[in-house]
């Protein structure tokens, strides 16, 4: 009677056992699975607002684009300056109408008028306040 005794409290330690050890495995499969969703969240949010993220890219393809939009700009006032400059350098007429223009020469028996600023606008052209 001993000997069913000790192998009936052998198969309820063994009951317990595996009770406890799959209850550990139940426990094991939510805590690693919950470890998963954490580090998917991190991660997201690394690639939308890491140092190299989502927001960054679109801050810095705006910033391209702007400056694409100056570098054309400038290189149509250099194309123009570089046509100014050739006509200056080939054509009698470009160089005597500069020469008008900024260092007010006239020829002979011509006279220079100057017309009176506008009411309201001050001679440099920045308005009083």
């Amino acid at each position: 009677m001993t000997r069913l005794k000790t192998a009936g409290v052998v198969a309820m330690r063994s009951g317990a056992i595996a009770r406890l050890y799959e209850h550990g495995r139940v426990g094991w499969r939510k805590i690693a699975t919950g470890a998963a969703a954490v580090l998917a969240v991190a991660m997201g949010y690394h690639v939308i607002f890491g140092q190299n993220g989502l927001t960054v890219y679109q801050q810095k393809r705006n910033d391209a684009q702007s400056l694409d939009i100056q570098l054309h700009s400038l290189q149509r006032e250099n194309d123009l300056l570089k046509g100014h400059v050739g006509r200056l350098q080939s054509d009698p007429n470009a160089i005597e109408h500069q020469a008008r223009e900024e260092l007010h020469y006239t020829r002979p028996g011509e006279v220079i008028v100057y017309m009176p600023a506008p009411a309201g606008s001050s001679p440099t052209g920045v308005a009083k306040q």
